[in-house]
């Protein structure tokens, strides 16, 4: 049985890198915004997930990106009112490095990165 049968909100195909396909998200970051999805109440649709190096370079990634390492995602925002309940939901449930831009929300838990941390795009 995969961890991914144990996620009731996301599939692995949501996490994707686009360019080749490969989705090595870790498990207790998926299965934290599995939560983080079921609190908030509405869905979550993920712009961003897994990145390999070369999509994370062709879209201007930080060469050190938590996506490279499948512990971040970009959230589409789908307005101010949604964004301040997803940056609500996201605090409570102990976000650690988030990066709020006017299309979505980025959010990562990779401890090696600096934290607590919050910017704007």
């Amino acid at each position: 049985m995969s961890w991914w049968e144990e996620v009731d909100h996301f599939s692995p195909k949501e996490f994707a890198c686009p360019c080749c396909g490969a989705c090595e998200m870790k498990e207790d970051f998926v299965k934290w915004l599995d939560q983080v999805r079921s609190d908030l109440g509405s869905p979550i649709v993920i712009d961003s997930g897994f990145r390999c190096a070369r999509h994370n370079k062709e879209v201007g990634g930080a060469p050190n990106s938590a996506h490279l390492r499948g512990m971040a995602a970009d959230i589409r925002a789908y307005g101010s009112e949604y964004r301040y309940r997803l940056l609500r939901v996201l605090l409570r449930w102990g976000a650690i490095r988030i990066g709020v831009s006017k299309n979505f929300i980025h959010v990562d838990m990779d401890i090696s990165l600096p934290h607590p941390v919050m910017w704007v795009y």
